[in-house]
């Protein structure tokens, strides 16, 4: 039975990043959400759903120990995290289902976000910028003339949607705007809103060879040069949300002329060492993630969790073949980001899913996990010999924290699988230049709760909105 389900499973994952056959996957994903249908109504594996993750975290826990310990050199001792949070209980299930199938009938699930923003009564603009290496961003506005400019970058499989998906009340997009910022949204190369490039087309190997290093390099100088530009200033304010740190932690360090265009960087879990990344899922595939990506290039697929009528079909077929399996397709996305139940606005969650994953680069999730094995914040490791040809070294070269020099102001929490607040006081320490520390008062704050929280607004933005008042008179220096 579990190489009937495993063998599946990676078949629906194969097509669903190729995304060449609809017919095909949708049958496919039929016969694996029947599966997945029956498995769940099995008594034992609904005891097990019911208590908790926890037995599938330890068993983690047990695997990784093994691999982490051949890979790397460094004797880390850690634990894991269980699946459902202290603020959990077996009889919050049903009220789970019941506000998730409410929320399946919210029209902002298949909105735009040209469409979402407008609905609500907001101006939207879509500009465009070319990089220097010849991809073609897309990026959103909120204007406001004459107005300190606010620059949103997003995470991992995110996009601009990310700032405005949690509705007019809590969305930093729509806070920032009524606060009477002018708001940009940025989208890395990649994402569903950046698919262009003068030269290669997304069917080609050559469009995806990128990681957030280019992101840093490439994407959010051409971004912040337009930003500037279009609004006649000489600084802008940066807010980041995880791999939106990551990109300008590598911006700043190997393009130091930069941190002169940035007036405060706030870096909303902040992501650059991931010695002490607590999700199982990260730490269960980080060793092999690099094998892994070179087998999906074998294979011809470069691009992960892209959203296209494949992905969708996906979500639609899996995660409703049964009102557990609901559940079970959420976990899946919590295990690897934190849960925290009393901040999730369960009722929302077909909205956040009806406009993320907005898809990446294998290449991003492999730098990702060589961070984890060598505890380093550093540059792509191609292999000693490749390395040699494009570093000089055999060695990846560490980024220059040291030349960050922009006024940064870094939110952590306890509860965050990825940025673990060991993880942000080495990165503490490493920077010169942070004007506030600031760790959440909640204490199962997620890694996702920074963008998403019923509470951000008492928890992150009171806060965000102080930090931003104070740095205002820097902006038109």
């Amino acid at each position: 039975m579990f190489f009937r389900v495993a063998s599946l499973l990676l078949i629906v994952a194969l097509l669903g990043c190729s995304a060449q056959n609809l017919d095909l996957l949708a049958g496919i994903t039929s016969s694996t959400g029947q599966l997945l249908g029956g498995i769940t109504k099995l008594p034992l594996v609904r005891q097990i759903t019911q208590v908790s993750g926890d037995l599938l975290a330890d068993t983690v826990n047990l695997v990784t120990t093994v691999p982490l310990s051949l890979v790397r050199s460094l004797g880390v001792s850690y634990g894991f995290p269980t699946l459902v949070s202290d603020t959990n209980s077996v009889e919050l299930t049903n009220r789970i289902i019941n506000e998730f199938t409410e929320g399946l009938s919210n029209e902002d699930i298949n909105l735009t976000i040209t469409d979402l923003v407008s609905k609500y009564g907001y101006p939207i603009e879509k500009h465009m910028v070319e990089t220097q290496d010849g991809y073609f961003l897309t990026m959103h506005r909120i204007p406001k003339d004459n107005a300190s400019a606010v620059f949103l970058m997003h995470g991992l499989l995110g996009s601009s949607d990310d700032w405005v998906v949690s509705g007019p009340v809590s969305a930093l997009a729509y806070l920032l705007a009524d606060e009477g910022y002018d708001v940009w949204m940025g989208n890395a190369r990649g994402n569903k809103h950046s698919r262009f490039h003068n030269t290669f087309d997304t069917s080609e190997a050559d469009f995806w060879d990128f990681s957030w290093h280019e992101i840093g390099i490439y994407d959010l100088p051409a971004m912040i040069n337009y930003v500037l530009l279009a609004t006649k200033s000489s600084r802008l304010k940066y807010i980041g949300h995880s791999q939106g740190t990551t990109a300008f932690f590598v911006m700043a360090s190997e393009r130091p002329d930069y941190n002169n265009k940035i007036s405060l960087m706030i870096a909303l879990s902040p992501v650059a060492f991931m010695n002490h990344v607590k999700s199982p899922i990260v730490r269960l595939t980080a060793p092999g993630a690099p094998f892994l990506h070179n087998i999906m290039k074998g294979l011809g697929l470069y691009e992960v969790l892209p959203d296209n009528a494949a992905t969708k079909l996906l979500r639609q077929l899996l995660c409703r073949a049964e009102r557990l399996a609901e559940i079970l397709c959420t976990n899946f996305v919590f295990l690897t980001l934190g849960f925290d139940f009393e901040q999730l606005n369960v009722t929302n969650l077909p909205v956040l899913y009806g406009h993320m994953p907005s898809g990446a680069s294998g290449k991003q999730f492999a730098h990702y996990a060589q961070g984890i094995v060598s505890g380093d914040f550093r540059q792509f490791d191609y292999g000693d010999m490749v390395n040699a040809v494009v570093y000089g070294e055999k060695r990846p070269p560490s980024y220059a924290l040291e030349n960050v020099r922009a006024p940064v102001a870094m939110f952590y929490s306890e509860a965050d699988w990825l940025a673990d607040p060991r993880d942000v006081n080495q990165l503490y320490n490493k920077l010169t230049n942070v004007i506030d520390l600031y760790k959440v008062p909640h204490e199962q704050f997620s890694h996702l709760d920074f963008i998403v929280a019923k509470d951000f607004k008492t928890l992150i933005y009171s806060r965000i909105r102080k930090l931003l008042w104070t740095f205002q008179k820097y902006d038109f220096e």
